[in-house]
């Protein structure tokens, strides 16, 4: 089991819970089946599509759903659960398409690193009595009243099937929606692998503007600090570099995944979809690439902070040696001239006292001139 551990400033790290040892790998059907149901706000959503037709609608009763079959002329199916909570929709879904424990597991223990296990018969696949299945586990960020949100996401490909598991509703997924409703749209003509690829390519692509983002609050924060901003500023510069650890820590692993996904084979996942992937594969590079750019020049903005702040502290030290400097000569006359002994001449002098005022001045000037000319100040 995992666990989730909130951190100061809103972000989130995971933390690791060990099962007991000996606990057995995976939930097979009789364990899913003691798993207590639990609802919540889950929505079940299927797309039947063909290169002809297109067919949207939601499932409310999921048990009529898995006993019924898709249409004759559907090519391939698309069903999407929004919230993993929902364990009846797990149950039913599960039980239909023969998901194989281990997937089913990593599906309800979250959260998982982004990775791809290969079930089935197919050359990189796991041998059993499961139909072949590729089980993908992807992090889709999102920005959520500004602040950086991971989610995992878990995918079952078959040949004319796709299963999404979401944590929660909300997705970035309404572009896809729109091109499948779209007539003569290339996502209809190709398998449900081709649909995988789509759903990967807009998770990747939606971390530019979240990069962007980032640039934006980087330049500010860039114009405050050379501004000479207050404290304030240091905390907010830790936070978004905290920010970008984690885009880097959640971005990474999708590279393997993509890379997995076109170097394995498996019969599930077509040529055209490995050739397409190339393309996400360049997108992840470029999105590592820009998010460990600004991840330095966050790092950057503290040390020209601290500077500037060191800068500031220096010049105030000036100042305070200036006069410290000034007035350590006149401090000595007065100390000299303070003490109380009978026999000093000058007390007796009429003109002692503006004397005294007059080396003092001339000392004061004539050290102002002194520092000035050495620019010292």
């Amino acid at each position: 089991m995992r666990a989730v551990v909130r951190i100061p400033g809103g972000l989130r790290l995971p933390r690791i819970k060990r099962d007991r040892p000996g606990t057995p790998a995976g939930l097979d059907k009789e364990q899913l089946s003691e798993l207590p149901s639990s609802g919540g706000d889950v929505k079940v959503t299927v797309i039947n599509f063909s290169p002809d037709n297109v067919e949207t609608r939601t499932i409310d009763d999921i048990e009529r759903f898995v006993a019924g079959h898709r249409p004759e002329w559907c090519k391939v199916s698309w069903i999407n659960v929004d919230g993993a909570s929902d364990l009846v929709s797990i149950k039913a879904l599960a039980g239909k398409y023969e998901l194989h424990p281990l997937a089913v597991e990593d599906l309800l223990h979250l959260p998982q690193r982004p990775k791809v296990d290969a079930y089935g018969e197919g050359p990189s696949g796991l041998p059993g009595t499961h139909p072949a299945r590729l089980f993908v586990v992807a992090r889709m960020l999102q920005l959520i009243d500004g602040q950086l949100a991971s989610e995992q996401i878990s995918f079952f490909v078959g040949h004319r099937t796709l299963l999404t598991f979401q944590e929660r509703p909300g997705d970035v997924w309404d572009p896809i929606r729109r091109r499948l409703n779209k007539a003569g749209s290339p996502l209809r003509r190709h398998d449900a692998s081709f649909l995988l690829y789509a759903l990967l390519d807009a998770i990747v692509d939606h971390c530019f503007p979240i990069l962007e983002s980032y640039g934006d609050r980087l330049e500010k924060l860039e114009e405050e600090v050379l501004a000479g901003a207050g404290q304030d500023v240091m905390a907010r510069i830790h936070r978004l570099r905290r920010e970008l650890l984690l885009f880097r820590r959640e971005v990474w692993p999708m590279l393997d995944v993509i890379r997995t996904l076109q170097r394995e084979p498996h019969e599930c996942m077509g040529e055209t979809t490995r050739t397409y992937l190339r393309d996400v594969h360049d997108h992840i590079l470029q999105i590592i690439d820009l998010g460990d750019t600004y991840r330095e020049f966050a790092a950057g903005l503290a040390e020209t902070y601290m500077s500037s702040l060191s800068i500031r502290m220096n010049e105030v030290i000036k100042v305070l040696t200036i006069i410290t400097t000034i007035f350590i000569p006149i401090t000595f006359l007065a100390g000299v001239y303070g003490m109380n002994f009978r026999h000093m001449p000058e007390e007796n002098w009429p003109w002692a006292y503006p004397a005294f005022w007059t080396v003092c001045l001339a000392l004061a000037g004539g050290m102002l001139l002194l520092f000035k000319r050495k620019g010292w100040f």
